[in-house]
């Protein structure tokens, strides 16, 4: 780590499986680091679920990324004990009146793991997979949120997911002073309850059930594996796919959400960490 610098850990849960998501991470992060002139950013990566590494807690800022397979996969396992620990301990910091905060974001797999650790809602599987960039709708909540400032309701995201997010903890919410910032999109047609797609924990702690990160490149990649690629043109047809294909080159779907959630967090966590009279 570097002093005088604005340090960020991201916490990789892909198990060394294929991704895009660590990609895109790097990406924003090396525009975060040549884009601030006020302070300096560094940034390191750990493989927390395939070789155990794990940040310490001295780290400004963290990111927790999307991964493969039941968030209940690391249940009895050293990595998300580690890993559970890791995240208490960053809100028992922030809790206890420290000036210094440290801030967090989870991504997908790891929302799921947040909320579970949280109680926050039940976390089950879905009835069929969610693939694709799909319109996500602010609460009310959401609505007043600096993290989706500078996005339409609805906005874009690219979703990735077997696993859902359901039946929100009221209590628990309301006991954490946590906020549920978007929902699924809505489908009238089926008899499905809409997953939370967004839970703000604190000012510090903010997670996307999405994948903010995504940009048009990465989506792409996932429409030309080839067994996507042909899963989805069987289920759904050619005409589907195409579709996929131009909502993913669309400047207002996920290229807008990509250039606001993540460097948003970003630059809102940097003002707080390095105030400055020119920020």
């Amino acid at each position: 780590m570097h002093k005088g610098t604005v340090n960020i850990a991201v916490i990789d849960l892909y198990d060394g499986a294929p991704n895009q998501g660590l990609r895109c991470l790097r990406d924003q992060l090396k525009q975060a680091s040549e884009n601030r002139s006020d302070v300096g950013v560094a940034f390191d990566f750990f493989d927390t679920r395939h070789a155990g590494e794990l940040p310490d807690i001295n780290y400004d800022i963290f990111i927790s990324s999307g991964g493969p397979g039941s968030p209940y996969d690391g249940q009895g396992l050293a990595w998300e004990k580690n890993y559970f620990n890791l995240v208490d301990r960053i809100y028992a910091h922030n809790q206890n009146g420290n000036p210094q905060k440290k801030y967090i974001f989870f991504i997908c797999h790891s929302f799921q793991m947040m909320v579970r650790f949280f109680g926050l809602a039940e976390v089950v599987e879905r009835h069929s997979e969610s693939f694709g960039i799909f319109p996500l709708h602010k609460t009310a909540a959401g609505r007043d949120d600096p993290l989706f400032h500078g996005l339409a309701d609805p906005f874009y995201g690219s979703d990735f997911r077997n696993w859902q997010v359901i039946q929100p903890n009221r209590q628990q919410l309301k006991s954490l002073g946590a906020k549920i910032l978007c929902m699924e999109k809505i489908r009238p047609h089926v008899p499905y309850e809409r997953a939370v797609m967004a839970v703000r924990v604190s000012a510090e702690m903010v997670g996307t059930q999405f994948h903010p990160e995504s940009d048009p490149a990465s989506f792409q990649w996932h429409l030309h594996q080839p067994e996507k690629k042909n899963r989805i043109i069987e289920q759904w047809g050619m005409a589907k796919y195409r579709q996929m294909q131009e909502l993913a080159n669309n400047a207002d779907t996920v290229a807008r959400t990509q250039r606001i959630i993540i460097p948003g967090f970003i630059n809102y966590a940097c003002r707080a960490l390095r105030p400055i009279d020119t920020i």
